[in-house]
């Protein structure tokens, strides 16, 4: 989410659905997005029809949950230490005031369709900071979460053939892990060769256009505070 200042932050929701959907992903994914609450917020704007960009107090996106910053422009060693993917990114933000602007802009007119792997809850947020999108065959995504969540198995995959040259437990444990390192900075916003900085307004009008392509899919990862 982009804090705005007033104890209000933007955020971007599966049609206000953003936790609490039953899924496996759910199970997997610690949100700290805001639960759906049966006392209605005067501060909290509920999200169109279609249109999952929400305003919320700070203590509805928090939900009881715990309040984490998302780091910009980390060191790369730093990048790599932190095992759990969607923290930071070596990708810099953009100064408060531009950020604060594409968020309010997106309020407004939207940021497509929610998808919890191309278009979701951490896509929106560094989008918002950097103005970076992955434009990648008409679709975009540059999420650390979903990557790792993905990440993970397939470095799992990746690092099964190396039983063949060893079969010491420890070694594989460690090229494992480093095939996912490797994978999560081949995949971070701030490394990728297909990414393209675009003016809020331009993202929209090609949202609207459809000459970018978002597919709607299913619940949000976590996301913490930008």
């Amino acid at each position: 989410g982009i804090y705005i200042g007033n104890n209000e932050v933007i955020h971007f929701t599966r049609h206000g659905q953003e936790v609490g959907t039953g899924t496996v992903l759910d199970l997997l994914l610690v949100s700290s997005g805001p639960a759906r609450s049966h006392v209605p917020c005067a501060t909290c704007v509920p999200p169109e029809e279609g249109h999952g960009v929400v305003l919320s107090c700070l203590d509805c996106f928090l939900a009881g949950g715990v309040l984490y910053c998302f780091e910009y422009n980390v060191n790369p060693a730093i990048f790599v230490a932190k095992l759990r993917g969607g923290t930071c990114t070596l990708a810099t933000s953009d100064p408060p005031e531009t950020v604060v602007h594409r968020a309010q802009y997106l309020l407004d007119n939207g940021f497509g369709c929610y998808n919890v792997f191309k278009n979701n809850c951490e896509d929106f947020a560094i989008y918002c900071k950097t103005g970076l999108v992955v434009l990648d065959q008409l679709t975009m995504g540059q999420s650390g979460q979903a990557v790792s969540l993905i990440g993970g198995p397939l470095a799992a995959v990746l690092s099964a053939p190396l039983r063949l040259v060893t079969s010491n437990a420890c070694v594989m444990a460690a090229m494992a892990v480093g095939v996912y390192c490797t994978s999560r900075v081949a995949a971070d916003i701030g490394m990728r060769t297909d990414v393209v900085k675009l003016e809020v307004e331009d993202l929209t009008r090609r949202l609207s256009l459809g000459v970018l392509q978002v597919l709607n899919g299913g619940p949000s990862p976590s996301l913490p505070v930008s």
